[in-house]
């Protein structure tokens, strides 16, 4: 498994696979079926949760109310109030990220699975991949609304304070939010983080490879990198990018493009960066810079700060340069 990819690494790469991926219409074979249906009982939820993450507006009026009177009860019980459904909101988002991990273990399972390699895989079990894509997708999306909404930090912030100041008095609140001290704990971890569903699918792999102890972790790594050569190759062949019917799916494409690059960057001990790496960073980097600069600009900066790998010594100064 991953032997065929072998030869694909950065001085080769004339040997990057050129099937379409249809990230349009692929529908699951009778052999997928089962995977398909687990993961797409969790994607059938990613779009209503990136919808309340987009519509989260905080209760920074009633906290800031509240703070600045400490001493009006009245000020403090509406700022609970606000707060509450806001707390049970991130807590929904958490357990979906716990989800999307068991789902995205289901379809590393599936893609890197013997005897096929990972270009027989994706080429074969195109719904699987496209659903793959898709947990990319929505986790570059929901990093980039978490990233730039602040209120979902102060309101947990302040949701833990209550509670702790709570407690020192001895003061029963009516916890509507539902959340246990060891669930809070672990969701201040996971909102704390810049791009917590990244890290979440970042743990995933690696908690995958190191669990599979049998399967190399080449075959894993493969498997990401192949994903973000066809996706470069869709983009910058005519032919292919003819074939998507919405520009949305150029967009699709470009940020799993991106999504497997990061992800990949996170698992590899030497990253997507090196030489050594399997991923034709400067191709990638390209495409995107072909493109408008209002659709890739986030995404360009995916790869200068959710990286992991970009500021090595083994990475050379012209990519540094590229992305500057």
């Amino acid at each position: 498994m991953g032997n065929l990819l072998k030869v694909l690494s950065y001085n080769d790469l004339e040997q990057c696979p050129t099937f379409f991926l249809d990230f349009e219409h692929a529908q699951p074979t009778e052999a997928e079926t089962v995977v398909w249906n687990q993961v797409n009982s969790v994607l059938e939820e990613a779009q209503g949760i990136l919808a309340e993450l987009q519509s989260y507006r905080g209760a920074g009026q009633e906290i800031r109310q509240a703070i600045q009177n400490p001493s009006d009860v009245h000020l403090q019980e509406e700022a609970w109030r606000a707060v509450c459904p806001l707390v049970a909101k991130l807590k929904r988002f958490y357990e979906f990220s716990l989800r999307l991990e068991n789902a995205l273990h289901s379809l590393l399972e599936a893609l890197t699975s013997p005897p096929y390699a990972p270009t027989q895989h994706l080429e074969r079990e195109q719904a699987l991949a496209k659903q793959f894509a898709e947990i990319l997708h929505f986790t570059l999306s929901f990093d980039e609304l978490k990233m730039t909404n602040p209120a979902i930090q102060n309101d947990f912030s302040y949701y833990r304070r209550t509670v702790s100041r709570n407690r020192l008095n001895n003061f029963q609140v009516d916890a509507d939010c539902d959340v246990n001290n060891e669930m809070a704990n672990r969701m201040s971890l996971f909102y704390a983080d810049a791009t917590p569903m990244l890290k979440t699918l970042s743990n995933a792999t690696t908690k995958f490879v190191s669990e599979n102890k049998s399967l190399p972790i080449e075959d894993t790594t493969d498997c990401l990198s192949t994903m973000a050569c066809v996706c470069r190759v869709m983009l910058e062949t005519p032919g292919y990018r003819s074939r998507f019917t919405s520009t949305e799916t150029l967009l699709f494409c470009m940020r799993v493009m991106v999504g497997v690059i990061i992800l990949y960057d996170h698992v590899h001990p030497v990253g997507a960066f090196a030489k050594t790496s399997k991923i034709d960073m400067k191709g990638c980097i390209k495409v995107l810079k072909d493109q408008p600069s209002t659709s890739t600009e986030g995404l360009l900066n995916a790869l200068r700060y959710t990286t992991r790998h970009l500021h090595d010594d083994t990475t050379s100064k012209q990519i540094r340069a590229l992305l500057q």
